[in-house]
């Protein structure tokens, strides 16, 4: 049985879905989260190099959700063909997150996240711990940052656990 973590339609409220771009190192990446007409999630917008600047993700505080009964993250998407990160915290204090790469086809999918397979990465660089092994959940987010001043477009229906 699926336990659903968020899922974009036209009633969603998205206050809380908040962008986290390069500019907070100086950069001049703009991401941008809204509603598009059908209800899905679009996370878009381009990425400078300007600066030292090479990012832009977006972040969801989902309260404490239990996870010790679910082995993997599924989520459903339209990318752009471009390479992400989607992100877990355990804690929303923690320092560090951990992370799944994922590439998009450009076409609707699922794209299917195992929890232990989830690495820990402080400010990009991988930590010498243990991969997510956590009871719960607290914080999810979408990066894009491929190292190359580009355009990009997320397009999401659902979060959910599997």
């Amino acid at each position: 049985m699926a336990q659903l973590i968020f899922d974009f339609n036209k009633e969603s409220n998205i206050r809380d879905w908040m962008i986290v771009d390069d500019v907070v190192m100086g950069g001049r990446s703009s991401g941008k989260i809204r509603l598009n007409d059908e209800g899905h999630g679009v996370f878009g917008g381009e990425i400078s190099l300007e600066n030292n600047g090479g990012f832009s993700s977006v972040r969801y505080k989902t309260g404490r959700i239990e996870v010790k009964d679910y082995s993997k993250i599924v989520i459903k998407l339209r990318g752009d063909g471009k390479e992400y990160q989607f992100r877990i915290k355990g804690e929303t204090g923690d320092d560090y997150l951990y992370v799944a790469p994922f590439s998009t086809s450009g076409e609707w999918e699922e794209i299917e996240i195992e929890l232990k397979n989830m690495y820990p990465t402080f400010r990009g660089r991988k930590l010498d711990m243990p991969n997510f092994s956590n009871d719960h959940l607290e914080e999810i987010a979408f990066l894009i940052g491929n190292k190359k001043k580009e355009k990009f477009k997320l397009v999401i229906d659902r979060i959910e656990l599997r």
